[in-house]
């Protein structure tokens, strides 16, 4: 799994770095890609504005290609850290939640041709 890395408003640390892709490297076990591709993951970390007057507002935003088919994940919250976890959890649900709709549509298929088989008519 490639990740790339951009900031906005705030200095790249190795911290920042190494906690992002500890927190990303675990989506891998999401993303079933094809034999020889390669998950792309690109975020981008910072802060926003600067117009917020109760304090600093951080913002983590993912965006992951697998499969010909693009997730993404965003969240703003008031600790940096705090961000990129949301950020994680949001996109760790997109994914399953795409995989469900997948099995499911597969089942379905399935249910068809099994009444076919059994019938020989759908319902």
């Amino acid at each position: 799994m490639q990740i790339k890395i951009k900031t906005i408003n705030i200095e790249m640390t190795d911290a920042i770095s190494s906690y992002v892709e500890e927190k990303l490297q675990s989506l891998e076990k999401f993303a079933v890609p094809h034999d020889e591709e390669n998950p792309l993951l690109y975020v981008e970390i910072g802060k926003t504005t600067n117009h917020h007057q109760s304090g600093d507002i951080f913002r983590a935003e993912v965006s992951m290609n697998v499969r010909g088919k693009q997730f993404r994940a965003v969240s703003e919250k008031d600790d940096l850290y705090t961000a990129i976890d949301d950020m994680r959890a949001e996109l760790a649900r997109v994914l399953t939640s795409h995989k469900d709709k997948e099995r499911t549509l597969v089942r379905r298929g399935a249910g068809v041709i099994k009444d076919l088989l059994r019938f020989g008519r759908s319902k």
